[in-house]
């Protein structure tokens, strides 16, 4: 058994699921057989999960069937094997990528800049670099993380996302890539057409003819850390060194926040470890799911 308040919240999530399903949902994981009704539903199997991750942080599969086989029986009286439940929520992974980005549409804070954006990515490891990544190989590759001086093999999560004032900011969009994929190009593809914006990201964004060429055609700014020239002699570095380092210092703090997100993000859900994962589908659903679960966190617990 639960407590009363979780149980509160599970039907509120069950709810929540069911009138997402029933009005989008259903669509990308229609079955057309005979077991097209089956005894436990998609929005259980999707209110478990969920329930599980956001409010009890059990973020294995494994762990998520456990406890909903300890605790949630009464709920879920036709709760499948580990090996159907398991085979299930990989078939769910598209369903969760529509609940994830629905969240994000209906559920923005008001108090979200949206003249003011910050940009930043976060590794997905499936496996480290010294290996060889045998999993999901149409979709990962390998790709270095700076920040942990680390190779690795997986994916990339690029967000850009709306600056709120002494906040965490809220994700505008999501992206999801290959390991190797630049940030940059990443940029230019999905987000340089938005007109009126300040975006502020670390030196891997920094290209001034881009930029330059992006102010003038959409009066967007991009604000980055202050990058060494390459031969630039030592009397210049120093000159421009005071001038440099607050102009830097200015654009980290504005930008930290994001890097801040990052981490709630994995301390609710795991979600930078993959090495569990087992098939392209089920990384699918690591990635989408624990998003979605994220934003029912933060809207099942204000």
């Amino acid at each position: 058994m639960i407590s009363k308040v979780k149980s509160t919240k599970l039907v509120e999530i069950f709810f929540y699921v069911s009138d997402a399903y029933e009005k989008e949902l259903k669509f990308s994981c229609e079955r057309f057989s005979n077991n097209s009704c089956p005894a436990f539903s998609d929005q259980e199997i999707m209110t478990v999960y969920l329930f599980c991750i956001s409010q009890e942080q059990r973020t294995r599969i494994k762990q998520i069937y456990n406890f909903a086989d300890q605790y949630l029986r009464s709920w879920f009286p036709k709760l499948p094997s580990y090996a159907a439940f398991n085979n299930r929520i990989n078939r769910l992974s598209e369903a969760f990528r529509l609940l994830m980005a629905s969240l994000l549409q209906t559920h923005q804070p008001l108090d979200c800049s949206t003249q003011e954006s910050l940009l930043d990515s976060l590794p997905v490891i499936t496996c480290s670099g010294k290996r060889t990544g045998k999993v999901a190989t149409e979709l990962t590759d390998k790709g270095y993380c700076s920040t942990k001086s680390l190779y690795y093999y997986g994916l990339k999560l690029h967000a850009l996302a709306f600056r709120r004032e002494k906040q965490l900011p809220f994700p505008e969009q999501l992206l999801i890539t290959a390991a190797s994929e630049n940030d940059l190009n990443v940029f230019r593809n999905a987000w340089s057409h938005l007109e009126n914006r300040t975006f502020f990201g670390d030196k891997i964004y920094h290209d001034y003819d881009f930029f330059e060429r992006l102010f003038a055609t959409q009066h967007a700014v991009m604000m980055t850390p202050v990058k060494a020239v390459k031969g630039q002699s030592e009397w210049e570095k120093q000159h421009d060194r005071a001038a440099n380092d607050l102009f830097s210092k200015a654009v980290s703090k504005v930008r930290q926040p994001i890097e801040g997100w990052f981490n709630w993000l994995i301390e609710k859900t795991d979600f930078q470890r993959a090495n569990k994962v087992r098939s392209a589908q089920g990384l699918l659903v690591h990635v989408f799911g624990k998003l979605a679960a994220a934003f029912i966190y933060l809207v099942f617990n204000p």
